[in-house]
C-alpha cells in the first residue's frame, strides 16, 4: 500500500521546470556558439546543433524512463553497476581501443557511436556509495568507516586521470566527500581527507608540464598571452564585452574561432558575451535553484538510500557547475569538464538527464 501511495505523488515541478530551461539555454546556446565553426569544419551550421538536439530528445526520453523506474531497484543494480564502469574505464585506455581526440583518450567507439566512461563511473560510484552507506548498522564517522568509499573515489579518480581529465576527478571525488558529509562522517575526519585530497591535486598539477602551464596561466594569464594564457583571456574578453545586456544572440565574435572548445567547456562565456550579465546571472541562479530542491528532496527522502542517492546526484551536477563557471570566469585553473545541460556533448547530457530522472523518481516518495 505504501509504495502504491508514493508512486502517485506528482514529481518536484519547479526542479523539472528548472532542468528542461538550463536544456533549452544549452540547446540554444550550442546552436549560437557552434554555427561558424561548424561551417568551416563541416560545411554545415547545424552540425552541432542537430546533434545536441538529438542528445536532448535522448535524454529526455532516459529521464521520463528513470521518472518512473523505482529508485529502490538501484540496490541491487549498485555492485554490477559499479563494476561495469570500472571495466570501461580500464578499457578506455587500451591502445586501439579507447578512441583518442585533443590529446585525451576518453571515448570508446561502437560504430559511429562514442561515448564516455566517466560519466558512468560517476553515476556508479553514487549509486555504490549510497547503498553501501544506507547499509551501516551505525553512522559512518570515524576515518576507517571512510576508507572503502575514499578508496573506490581514488581509484576511479585515477583511472579517469590517466585519460587524463582532473576536471571529472575532481568532480568525481568531490561528489563522494559531500556524500560522506551528508552521511553524518566527523569535520575532522573529512577535514583530513580534504587536505590529502589538496595535496593530490598539487601532486597531479606538479607532474605533467602541461597541467602546470595551465596553472601558472591561471595565476597570470597575461604571461603568455598567445599560448597557456590564451584560454582564460579570451575567455574574460567574452564576459566583459557583455556588459549588462549582451551584445545580443548571435552577435557574439569571441565564437568566431577566437575563443577555443566555444560550444563545450566556454560555452558559458559565449552567454555571457551574447546575453550579458543577466544572462549569465539567470544560468547559475537556475543551478542555485537546482541545487537547493535536489538537496531538498534528499532531506525528505523516505529512507538513507534514497536521501544519499539524491544527494550524490544533486552534489555531483552542483559541483560540475561550479568547477566549470569557476574556469570560465579565471576563479579556478583551467580543466576540461562541460557545464551540465548546457554544453554540447552527448553522454554527458544523456547520463546528467537520466540522473535528474533517478533525482524526480526519489521527489515522488517525499514524505514530511
Amino acid at each position: 500500500m505504501r509504495s502504491r501511495i508514493r508512486a502517485t505523488k506528482p514529481p518536484d515541478f519547479i526542479l523539472f521546470l528548472c532542468v528542461l530551461t538550463l536544456l533549452s539555454i544549452g540547446v540554444i546556446m550550442v546552436f549560437s556558439a557552434s554555427e561558424y565553426a561548424a561551417l568551416v569544419r563541416y560545411h554545415d551550421t547545424f552540425y552541432f546543433f542537430k546533434r545536441q538536439f538529438f542528445y536532448a530528445l535522448l535524454g529526455i526520453a532516459g529521464m521520463f524512463f528513470f521518472l518512473r523506474y523505482d529508485s529502490q531497484n538501484f540496490k541491487r543494480l549498485a555492485s554490477p553497476l559499479l563494476a561495469i564502469s570500472f571495466l570501461l574505464l580500464v578499457i578506455v585506455l587500451l591502445p586501439g581501443v579507447g578512441h583518442a581526440s585533443h590529446g585525451a583518450q576518453r571515448w570508446i567507439a561502437i560504430g559511429p557511436v562514442t561515448f564516455q566512461p566517466s560519466e558512468i563511473i560517476k553515476f556508479g560510484i553514487v549509486v555504490f556509495t549510497a547503498y553501501g552507506l544506507s547499509r551501516q548498522r551505525t553512522p559512518v564517522r570515524g576515518f576507517r568507516g571512510l576508507l572503502p568509499y575514499l578508496g573506490l573515489a581514488g581509484l576511479a579518480g585515477v583511472l579517469v586521470l590517466l585519460q587524463p581529465d582532473l576536471g571529472t576527478a575532481i568532480a568525481l571525488t568531490g561528489t563522494v566527500f559531500m556524500m560522506l558529509f551528508c552521511a553524518g562522517a566527523s569535520l575532522a575526519s573529512l577535514s583530513s581527507i580534504g587536505v590529502c585530497a589538496v595535496a593530490a591535486v598539487g601532486a597531479a598539477i606538479a607532474i605533467e608540464p602541461y597541467r602546470m602551464r595551465r596553472f601558472l596561466a591561471f595565476l597570470d594569464p597575461w604571461k603568455d598571452p598567445l599560448g597557456s594564457g590564451f584560454h582564460i583571456i579570451q575567455s574574460l574578453y567574452a564576459l566583459g564585452s557583455g556588459g549588462l545586456f549582451g551584445m545580443g544572440l548571435g552577435q557574439g565574435k569571441q565564437k568566431f574561432l577566437y575563443l577555443p572548445e566555444q560550444h563545450t567547456d566556454f560555452i558559458f562565456a559565449v552567454i555571457g558575451e551574447e546575453l550579458g550579465l543577466i544572462g549569465t546571472v539567470l544560468v547559475v541562479s537556475l543551478f542555485l535553484v537546482f541545487i537547493w530542491r535536489g538537496l531538498r528532496i534528499a532531506l525528505y527522502a523516505p529512507d538513507t538510500f534514497s536521501s544519499l542517492l539524491a544527494a550524490g546526484i544533486t552534489s555531483g551536477i552542483g559541483l560540475q557547475a561550479f568547477i566549470n563557471i569557476g574556469v570560465v570566469t579565471g576563479s579556478l585553473p583551467i580543466t576540461g569538464i562541460p557545464l551540465p545541460f548546457i554544453s554540447f556533448g552527448g553522454t554527458s547530457l544523456v547520463f546528467t538527464l537520466a540522473a535528474v530522472g533517478v533525482l524526480l523518481n526519489i521527489s515522488r516518495q517525499t514524505v514530511r
